[in-house]
């Protein structure tokens, strides 16, 4: 278990298990791991950011495969929230606007590159026992009660993911769908727009993931829920690694298999502070 006033960053790693981090009243664990077919880096990165206060930031970043620099994209974007978040005040409003700095210090860090580079961005601030949800491009925000009762699950941008949320297919069809790699949404676009959503009390046993697509394309959501809503976190955390690794070196029909960097960060609140 790590210090839990000290920052756990992961950029282009290759993690055998999760990490675990006590961090704003509970508990958080960190995943990361490269594509099993690609030699080259894994472009996904993760962070876990405690705040003044007690308060806490989890952060997943998926750097674009087949763009320039998917890697650097995305190690750029945790540390521009690692900078705003370290520098803000104990109050809720200087967390949120330091969140908020640090999209906007990626967006253009990012496009002064001049290297065509984006990210995806998906960020929970905790604080007080709630959570609110900040997200960019396809990665996902998902909040599981004990009982499975899904009680948060971010819009993913893009045409797919627009599409089941207006109900025009469902989740099981945009796992198969042949544009489900479109994002038209991402950190390091002069039209990059931040999605914030409303805050959400906590309850005791929640469960928080924050995923990169390695994950959510290969696994389905009642896969995903059935696995994260019970159990201790570190068993949460290999079951989840390692029914995505299986899906995408063992395909079998009717499943996905999608072969990609896989990125995900889990969080339970302590249940005497929920």
């Amino acid at each position: 278990m790590a210090d839990p006033d000290e920052a756990l960053i992961a950029s282009d790693e290759e993690m055998e298990e999760a990490r675990l981090v006590p961090l704003a009243g509970g508990r958080a664990a960190l995943f990361s791991v490269r594509s099993p077919d690609k030699d080259g880096p894994n472009e996904d990165g993760a962070a876990l950011l405690p705040a003044a206060g007690g308060r806490g930031v989890l952060v997943v970043a998926d750097g674009m495969g087949g763009r320039p620099a998917g890697a650097t994209a995305s190690a750029t974007a945790l540390g521009c929230l690692h900078e705003s978040v370290g520098a803000a005040g104990a109050d809720e409003a200087s967390l949120r606007a330091a969140i908020l700095d640090g999209f906007e210090q990626a967006n253009r860090r990012i496009l002064d590159l001049g290297l065509g580079a984006g990210t995806t961005l998906a960020v929970a601030e905790l604080a007080d026992g709630r959570l609110r949800p900040f997200h960019v491009g396809d990665s996902g925000i998902l909040v599981v009660g004990q009982r499975g009762k899904l009680k948060l699950q971010t819009v993913m941008h893009s045409p797919v993911g627009y599409a089941v949320e207006a109900g025009v297919i469902d989740e099981e069809e945009a796992l198969h769908h042949e544009h489900r790699h479109i994002v038209s949404n991402l950190v390091g676009s002069p039209d990059m727009r931040i999605e914030v959503g409303s805050p959400r009390r906590l309850r005791a046993r929640d469960t928080v993931l924050l995923a990169s697509d390695g994950l959510l394309d290969n696994l389905g959501l009642h896969e995903i829920v059935d696995t994260i809503r019970s159990g201790p976190l570190e068993r949460v955390a290999e079951e989840l690694a390692g029914a995505a690794r299986r899906r995408m070196l063992e395909p079998r029909d009717g499943a996905p298999s999608k072969p990609d960097d896989c990125t995900f960060v889990l969080y339970r609140p302590d249940p005497a502070g929920a």
